[in-house]
């Protein structure tokens, strides 16, 4: 019996020596990585950024001082509310101040503007965005878009943007290429260094998709353009991929409305004549000699689902679809089906002028 006291003694003991030890390391993991540091560290929090990205670029940063701990601790304390800022941190702060800014979420540098590029948007609209909110003319700002010799910089740069870019027919080389996001951009930032910014989170996108893309980027950006505009959802993107795949396969042309108003450079809001969407344009698949061809280039700068949809699309046996004014997509096989599926929408009124 006493042999079995000791023990229990000794066990109770243990147990004691580990939660100390627990604790003192907990302490230590979760202190500042210098206590007497004073330097500013800037941190930059994209959109759906994970916990573990965030706590990689805090490790990478040198102000945690373990990813696992940092994770642990958000676990522990039920956190999961991160938000997207710009921030200014320094390494004499502790985990849980740290975690407390990133709840918060306030741009901690004041000379820091949050500016937003909306997904399925053109450059132009782009261009806008920049002039309005840089104190730019937007005439000079799209007269860098324009720039084919600063386009040919960026090619050497990043893997995704190719000499299809260049292409004369080309309206704008970067179109499709800008990743649409909320930034945060120091007030007098340059226009190159926006385009950067924009360029690095799209390469960032398609990190995960560089093995299949990289054979032809420029035919999967202009894919996930077209689906962008098409359709309505990720699901529904990825079935309008492989219609369009069907019908490239079969030497049907796209006959994408979309194509047409982009190659006509007009709102989508407008009506458009027959003439208008026969006109031959190298971005109109409804216009003469696009059969089984893509249009020239993207019509506008797709979000991330876009682009899944257009390299991971789903097969399937149809070649027509049809939207109603609810944003419900219905395929078909044949022309007779999907001439059936208008009338049908027409009767009950759900038409919409933009279908395909």
């Amino acid at each position: 019996m006493k042999g079995f006291k000791k023990f229990l003694i000794f066990c109770l003991f243990l147990i004691a020596i580990a939660s100390i030890g627990a604790g003192v390391g907990w302490m230590y993991f979760t202190s500042p990585v210098n206590p007497n540091s004073k330097k500013d560290v800037k941190v930059e929090i994209k959109s759906n950024t994970n916990s573990t990205k965030i706590a990689e670029t805090l490790k990478r940063k040198d102000l945690i001082k373990s990813i696992l701990i940092f994770k642990i601790y958000l676990k522990v304390n039920n956190i999961n509310n991160l938000k997207a800022s710009n921030y200014t941190f320094n390494k004499s702060m502790t985990m849980e101040e740290i975690v407390d800014a990133l709840q918060k979420g306030v741009v901690t540098n004041e000379n820091d503007i949050k500016v937003t590029f909306k997904d399925g948007l053109r450059v132009t609209d782009y261009a806008t965005v920049i002039a309005n909110n840089f104190n730019k003319e937007y005439d000079i700002v799209l007269d860098v878009f324009k720039d084919r010799e600063y386009a040919k910089t960026l090619i050497e740069k990043y893997w995704f943007l190719t000499d299809k870019i260049l292409d004369e027919s080309i309206y704008y080389p970067l179109e499709g290429y800008l990743a649409p996001e909320t930034y945060y951009f120091e007030k007098d930032s340059t226009i190159e260094s926006i385009i950067i910014k924009m360029l690095d989170q799209t390469e960032t996108i398609l990190e995960d998709y560089k093995e299949k893309m990289s054979s032809d980027p420029h035919y999967y950006m202009t894919m996930a353009s077209i689906v962008q505009l098409e359709g309505t959802n990720s699901e529904n993107r990825k079935m309008i991929t492989g219609v369009f795949e069907n019908r490239l396969n079969s030497g049907m042309n796209l006959g994408s409305d979309v194509t047409t108003y982009y190659a006509l450079q007009e709102s989508m809001t407008i009506d458009l004549t027959k003439d208008q969407f026969n006109t031959e344009n190298q971005y109109n698949t409804r216009g003469p000699n696009m059969i089984g061809k893509m249009p020239i280039g993207p019509i506008c700068n797709p979000n991330a689902g876009s682009i899944e949809a257009a390299v991971n699309p789903t097969a399937n046996e149809y070649y027509f679809f049809v939207a109603d004014k609810n944003g419900e997509i219905y395929f078909t096989k044949t022309n007779a089906e999907h001439d059936q599926k208008v009338a049908e929408l027409k009767a009950n009124g759900l038409w919409i002028e933009f279908s395909n």
